[in-house]
């Protein structure tokens, strides 16, 4: 396989993994139930190549499991294991914001004030996918503003986009209150003091996780009628 080969597909193989990734909280395919590729590919009229990479993304991730006999399984990342992410993250994006608040203008702050008002309105109309894009698309804004390389790559490969959908997608989380969290950065960036920032992103990680905390379950029960996958 040639590189441009792989460059090429790899936008399509993540437009798989978070279609997948929604169906699953969805709970199209509940714990323990099988993801076929040839179905996958069937249903999407596309080829197996980038749902194959899809699903290893999803293992990495820790919501498939992928054994030679069995396939692609889904199963249910513990609560110990997505609680993980928090704390790292607000190590990883308060040093972000502190590298970039001297580089930050007016008009980098006014995108950001448009990123949370455009979660807020998709939290609003229940547009959960939405919101969880732009959620990203706000914390990656920061992070790329500080021009550190090193930082966007590891932050990167915390999978932000996948695990925000995970947060989002659990019963008895606020969208709306997830969306209103990022005031407090917008306004500690404005203040242009970098203690203020850091504090109010390990605030922002803290209010997420407690949130939930609360409401994921380590032993879901399957959907009711909802059996294995089969092709």
């Amino acid at each position: 396989m040639t590189p441009d080969v792989q460059i090429s597909r790899s936008p399509l193989s993540d437009q798989v993994k978070d279609r997948l990734l929604q169906e699953i909280l969805a709970g199209a395919y509940p714990p323990g139930s099988r993801i076929v590729e040839t179905r996958v590919a069937r249903e999407l009229g596309i080829s197996q190549a980038p749902v194959r990479e899809a699903l290893r993304d999803l293992e990495g991730l820790g919501v498939v499991e992928i054994s030679t006999y069995r396939g692609a399984r889904v199963r249910h990342p513990s609560k110990a294991e997505l609680l993980e992410a928090y704390g790292i993250r607000a190590e990883l994006e308060s040093l972000g914001a502190r590298l970039a608040l001297p580089l930050m203008s007016e008009a980098d702050l006014e995108q950001l004030e448009g990123y949370i008002e455009e979660m807020q309105q998709a939290a609003d109309a229940g547009d959960t996918h939405t919101e969880a894009v732009i959620d990203v698309a706000f914390h990656g804004r920061i992070i790329q503003l500080s021009g550190n390389h090193t930082l966007q790559r590891v932050w990167r490969y915390l999978e932000p986009l996948s695990r925000t959908f995970i947060t989002l997608g659990v019963p008895g989380v606020n969208p709306r209150r997830i969306a209103d969290l990022h005031v407090p950065i917008l306004v500690a960036l404005r203040s242009g003091d970098p203690d203020q920032a850091e504090a109010a992103y390990h605030l922002h990680f803290e209010a997420a996780g407690d949130m939930f905390r609360e409401t994921w379950r380590d032993d879901p029960a399957p959907a009711q009628g909802a059996g294995p996958n089969l092709d």
